[in-house]
Order: structure tokens, then C-alpha cells, then sequence
């Protein structure tokens, strides 16, 4: 199992991404928080959304990290963790209106294998958590009522899990 919390605890820390892609890294923070082109009701939710971000690795990186008794509970939380940044990301272009890259952009940000950049770490960093969570069910025997309490307790709306 500690493959798998490493995996995940890796996942995790990319919760700065949101930061360091729409804040820090001039090449794309252009394109997000510094554009001026952005309204400021725009920026607010990109703020938000990367402090999210900082909130949910923090959680995954603690979830990992600090011992519990179950830790098969604190993995299957913390991939939850580690991946709704992620999957969120994945579903938003469902939204009407909404693009994976501005007009003004789409040139200077070619999409390998014609997906944005974006699209191709995300799909990347939930495959490493599904893998990592296969891998440490695998290790651990898979789950036990003990942890299928956790799960419940975490997610009342989960009837069963084995």
C-alpha cells in the first residue's frame, strides 16, 4: 500500500498546479487570472478554484501521510480527494459556453493529440489515482467492513461497499 499513498500523496501536491498555472507561470497566467481581458467576477472563481485546488492536495497529502486506524479508508478518501480537481476539470467543457482555451490563445497553445494540455494531465493524473487505488486495495485485500463503515460515514449516500 505505500506505492499507492505515494502515487496519491503525488497527485495530491499537484493541487498547487491551479497556482502555479493561472498564477505564477507567466505563459499561462496570462491566459487565466492575469489576462485583462477577464472580468473580474471571471478572476474571483479562478481564485477560488485554485485555492480549491491548495485544499483538496492538502487534504489528499494528510489523508496519506498521517497514520489512522484504517488506512484502506484514508486511501479511498484521498483518492476521492486527490481526483475531484481533476475530474471536475474533465466534466466542466459540458458547460455551455465554456472552452478549454480562449479565442486570443487557441494558436499559441497547440493541442497534442488534439487534446489541450489540461485535458491530457488531468486524464493522466486520475488514471495514476485509479492505478494507485487498484493497487493498494490489491495490497491491503480489498475492503473490509471497517472500512466500509469509513466510507459510509464519509459518503451517507454510499448503501454498500465490498
Amino acid at each position: 500500500m505505500n506505492a499507492a499513498r505515494w502515487l496519491i500523496g503525488f497527485v495530491g501536491f499537484w493541487g498547487i498546479g491551479g497556482l502555479l498555472a493561472d498564477y505564477v507561470v507567466w505563459t499561462t497566467a496570462r491566459q487565466h487570472i492575469k489576462n485583462p481581458a477577464w472580468p473580474p467576477h471571471a478572476k474571483f472563481h479562478n481564485a477560488q478554484t485554485i485555492l480549491l485546488g491548495i485544499g483538496l492536495g492538502i487534504i489528499t497529502v494528510g489523508l496519506v501521510t498521517i497514520p489512522a486506524e484504517s488506512q484502506r479508508s484514508n486511501l479511498i478518501v484521498a483518492s476521492c480527494t486527490a481526483s475531484l480537481y481533476w475530474l471536475s476539470m474533465l466534466v466542466a467543457p459540458t458547460f455551455p459556453g465554456t472552452a478549454w482555451v480562449d479565442p486570443e490563445f487557441r494558436d499559441s497553445t497547440p493541442p497534442p493529440f488534439g487534446l489541450h494540455p489540461q485535458h491530457i494531465l488531468a486524464i493522466g493524473l486520475v488514471m495514476i489515482v485509479v492505478i494507485a487505488l487498484g493497487i493498494g486495495l490489491l495490497q491491503s485485500g480489498g475492503v473490509d467492513n471497517d472500512c466500509a463503515a469509513s466510507i459510509r460515514w464519509y459518503f451517507p449516500s454510499v448503501r454498500s461497499v465490498s
